[in-house]
């Protein structure tokens, strides 16, 4: 792995800035939102910014560079604060991923106004990676954002059920999509078509 590293530093250079982008428009879209519904909670920690240092955990940070997979600091919310708590926790949970996509077709949009054509330079990798964490979040799995959109989906009782089942049992399922072939049918797959199709390839 060391040694990958070291033979392509530009490479490595390029999946950096792309995690900083991806990881910072993530979880600031999460603190806005909350802001948004008026939970006070992330702008008195200091999440309502897109300043990378707010956002970057250094763990989560250093596995999405090495494996394509990681995470940012949650950002802490209170829905106590929230004036539609249903329907503000699903916006919540949802626009951390979907700022993601929106970014992706944002840097992809070079790609067909004829300014950019290659698909390992810096536009193709902040689209891929940008990409690559909002199709992984979206999955219900616990802890991931898609398991609390599906949770505020549900009625109530089922979403109990839900919440129960996944809190229970979220982290080896999650074992289960990332450590076998389940995990490129259900993210991967689809993190490559519509990479396909924002970089017109």
């Amino acid at each position: 792995m060391l040694r990958g590293l070291t033979a392509d530093p530009l490479g490595v250079l390029m999946r950096v800035i792309a995690v900083i982008i991806a990881i910072t428009v993530h979880e600031f879209a999460h603190a806005k939102r909350a802001q948004l519904a008026g939970d006070p909670t992330p702008r008195q920690q200091g999440r309502v910014t897109l300043n990378p240092i707010a956002h970057l955990d250094p763990i989560g940070t250093l596995l999405l560079l090495l494996f394509g997979l990681g995470w940012g600091r949650p950002v802490q919310i209170d829905p106590r604060f929230f004036r539609k708590p249903r329907w503000d926790n699903l916006m919540v949970s949802a626009w951390g991923p979907l700022s993601n996509i929106l970014t992706a077709a944002l840097f992809a949009v070079p790609f067909h106004v004829g300014l950019a054509t290659g698909r390992q330079d810096l536009l193709a990798t902040i689209v891929a990676i940008n990409l690559l964490l909002a199709f992984f979040n979206l999955l219900p799995v616990y802890p991931l954002d898609g398991s609390h959109v599906v949770e505020n989906l549900l009625p109530p009782r089922s979403a109990t059920a839900f919440e129960q089942f996944s809190h229970r049992y979220g982290i080896i399922l999650l074992l289960v999509v990332v450590l076998t072939p389940l995990g490129e049918r259900l993210f991967i797959g689809p993190t490559l078509y519509v990479l396909r199709f924002l970089l017109g390839y």
